[in-house]
């Protein structure tokens, strides 16, 4: 089931018009869906504005903690159309992060984020392991469960994993052409839907626990299914070759 956040006009290669939707609207979309069918995970991806946000926000309480939440915080599309605006990407970090199981920013919103919460980057314009490990450590401290890089702005075109424990990249083919758009969205969608099937179930475990954590501003702790969560990750990165080519050509916006 899906809870519409915006309107758009667009095709397969790019965004040309958006409507958003009110945020007492989206909160109705939400508690509709739980009081009938419920809700085993959930994918989020354009937001656009605060009220938005804030929306969402208020959508995700009526979830027990214990639902994994993955986020695609999209920022700007392939074709250049704004989809998160400048002034909302703070509130996404205060208000979104510290509920999110794993978010999958690309390397230019990675680095988007980290600019919001007012940290530096440790080496502007480096896209190799150490740089991005450092990003996403940065941006685990504040509070998502689980960071995933997505490597279509990287030489390397690998995604980088990090649950807290230690970095790991996962690579795969690149294409040099193709229509991209959308892919990141996709890989996103997935992750949540085998999520909702209960793989990387101890995922789930400290969701809670990090959203306290991160509201304390203190650090959450590692996922205690470091090992298990990583080596999920990389099989779904096996099983879906074809998303993963696109996703590492343009990175899917």
């Amino acid at each position: 089931m899906t809870a519409i956040t915006a309107i758009t006009a667009q095709n397969t290669v790019g965004v040309t018009a958006i409507h958003h939707v009110p945020g007492d609207v989206i909160v109705a979309q939400i508690a509709a869906i739980v009081d009938d069918i419920g809700v085993d995970a959930v994918k989020i991806g354009m937001l656009g504005t605060v009220e938005t946000i804030e929306a969402v926000r208020d959508g995700l309480a009526l979830l027990p903690e214990s639902i994994p939440v993955v986020l695609d915080p999209v920022m700007v599309s392939e074709s250049g159309a704004q989809l998160l605006e400048p002034a909302a990407r703070l509130t996404l970090v205060r208000e979104m992060l510290p509920r999110i199981t794993v978010v999958t920013p690309n390397l230019p919103e990675a680095r988007a984020i980290i600019a919001a919460a007012g940290q530096n980057e440790a080496n502007p314009g480096d896209d190799g392991t150490a740089a991005v490990s450092e990003l996403a450590e940065s941006i685990r401290t504040l509070g998502a469960g689980i960071v995933v890089i997505t490597g279509g702005h990287r030489e390397s075109g690998a995604d980088l994993f990090y649950d807290g424990t230690e970095p790991i990249e996962i690579s795969g083919p690149r294409h040099a052409a193709g229509a991209a758009h959308g892919s990141g969205c996709t890989h996103a969608s997935i992750l949540a839907a085998r999520l909702a099937w209960g793989e990387g179930r101890a995922w789930r475990r400290g969701t809670g626990r990090r959203a306290r954590a991160a509201r304390d501003r203190r650090r959450p702790r590692a996922c205690r299914c470091a090992r298990s969560g990583r080596a999920w990750l990389a099989e779904l990165s096996d099983e879906t070759t074809a998303l993963q080519r696109f996703s590492h050509a343009t990175c899917g916006r």
